[in-house]
């Protein structure tokens, strides 16, 4: 099966108990989004998914995953992805609104990670300290933090066993050699429960909307040996940088022109020399603490250069 074809094949699933489509349908408008347009096969999902909901007049935490993969806490990278986890309820806290049945932390020996249970999904009560196997999980991300969310759509079993959960916090360091695509002066979709980045002044679930600035830096640390992806998000990127949200829109106001904001952020941060630290997420390191180092040394320079050529 296609690349192509699976992702039409999964769509199908999700939606063939309320609308009349078929696979192949679903794949040509795939088709014409990737090759055509130049859409991301992932982007292009997620359009055709938010289509489909509004002609269903569905909201998304009404749908099936489609087709699930068992994973673990680590394998979590991305937004809107539907896994199965076998996890240990490590801590819950107050929900913040009515919508949200139980929020905490989830672990499995390769970390934790927040999750959302809401409370339309009538699922059973999470008690701290046990042992679950949760099915259709949909991941979710907010200024580079990953969580999972449990829906209507996840199954709930609770296992009569222990899980040691495993510290998933790092500490690397090295020079700061890029800053990639995505950072600087971003807006996120101001609705409810979503946060993504816009695209071109788009949401890829909620269409054109007026979004909120943010800051954030995917930064890329090397010392030398190995590479460490690292996101900043807006406190850690002004930290790094010191430029803040409020100065950051200025500098683009006066531009015209957000990208001045991300130039002015790597004269101020590229070759520098960093120690983070926090927690991992999939192939991140999110950067809760930040220390400037001192410059490297002629060899580790050498090194650097050579890597980033």
């Amino acid at each position: 099966m296609t690349d192509l074809r699976k992702h039409a094949a999964d769509i199908h699933e999700q939606f063939s108990d309320s609308l009349n489509l078929t696979v192949d349908e679903i794949e040509d408008r795939l088709e014409t989004l990737v090759s055509e347009y130049r859409v991301p096969i992932d982007e292009a999902h997620r359009s055709i998914v938010s289509s489909y909901l509004d002609e269903a007049d569905m909201d998304r935490d009404d749908l099936s995953g489609g087709s699930t993969e068992a994973a673990t806490v680590a394998d979590v990278d991305a937004p809107e992805e539907w896994l199965d986890l076998t996890v240990k309820i490590v801590d819950l806290w107050e929900p913040g609104a009515d919508s949200i049945a139980q929020v905490g932390l989830l672990g499995d020996e390769t970390g934790t990670i927040k999750f959302t249970k809401w409370a339309k999904s009538d699922l059973p009560e999470l008690e701290e300290s046990a042992v679950y196997r949760l099915g259709s999980v949909v991941t979710d991300e907010y200024q580079g933090r990953f969580s999972v969310k449990l829906n209507s759509s996840t199954t709930v079993e609770e296992l009569d066993t222990d899980i040691e959960v495993g510290d998933d916090s790092t500490e690397v360091e090295g020079a700061l050699v890029d800053i990639q695509s995505g950072s600087g002066l971003i807006k996120r979709c101001p609705e409810e429960n979503c946060t993504r980045v816009l695209q071109n002044g788009r949401c890829s679930e909620h269409g054109e909307v007026d979004g909120e600035f943010d800051l954030r830096i995917k930064g890329v640390l090397d010392d030398g040996v190995e590479i460490h992806e690292t996101i900043f998000n807006q406190e850690s990127t002004e930290e790094l940088t010191g430029i803040t949200l409020d100065e950051a829109q200025q500098m683009a106001m006066d531009a015209l022109d957000t990208e001045v904001v991300v130039e002015e952020m790597r004269e101020a941060v590229l070759g520098r020399y960093y120690r983070v630290s926090g927690p991992t997420l999939g192939r991140y390191v999110l950067a809760n603490d930040i220390e400037r180092l001192g410059a490297p040394t002629d060899a580790e320079s050498v090194l650097i250069k050579a890597r980033s050529l």
